[in-house]
């Protein structure tokens, strides 16, 4: 696979998980960036999508653009786009060839509480097309209907918007480590 893609600046995926550290050497690179957030007034909706301060995504446990570093979702991020060839860490599957060609990773941290729900909306309404989950239900048919709503949302809505990479979201979930 890595012979026809290693990764690509123009796919976002967001990681719904704990929150993934921003500063990481083997994922900074990756990390996506909201350049109005990023250009803007320090707490002021510079984008004006009801999220003050997502440089880098946001915490749906702290309803925060404060972004705070967990393993978990670290681990996760490396695992999809961790750089590769820079002699760090791991090698991300779509970290890229270490030429700034990796996807990118929008955190939107959520396992400490947090309302999966809107992590999902946020994402595809924040250019995110693949939504990487590494959480699930220990029961069958044991989940709540608005996840799956918000889920379904996410399938229908993300890459709406000018020169997406693909239309509608994939959304992706682990097998797990139990049941």
């Amino acid at each position: 696979a890595w012979d026809v893609v290693k990764g690509s600046p123009n796919i976002i995926i967001s990681i719904h998980d704990q929150g993934v550290d921003v500063e990481h050497p083997d994922l900074k690179a990756n990390i996506w960036t909201n350049l109005a957030e990023l250009n803007g007034v320090a707490g002021v909706d510079d984008d004006a999508n009801g999220y003050t301060d997502d440089i880098h995504g946001w915490n749906f446990d702290k309803n925060s653009g404060s972004i705070d570093p967990e393993p978990h979702g670290t681990h996760v991020a490396g695992t999809v786009a961790a750089v590769n060839n820079n002699n760090i860490g791991v090698a991300g599957v779509a970290g890229g060839s270490g030429n700034n060609d990796g996807s990118k990773i929008m955190s939107t941290q959520t396992l400490g509480g947090g309302s999966f729900e809107e992590s999902y909306i946020y994402a595809a309404d924040n250019g995110a097309v693949i939504s990487q989950n590494s959480w699930g239900y220990t029961s069958p048919g044991n989940f709540d209907e608005s996840i799956k709503d918000a889920i379904d949302y996410f399938i229908a809505e993300a890459g709406d918007y000018v020169n997406s990479p693909m239309k509608g979201g994939i959304v992706i979930f682990a097998a797990g480590n139990s049941n």
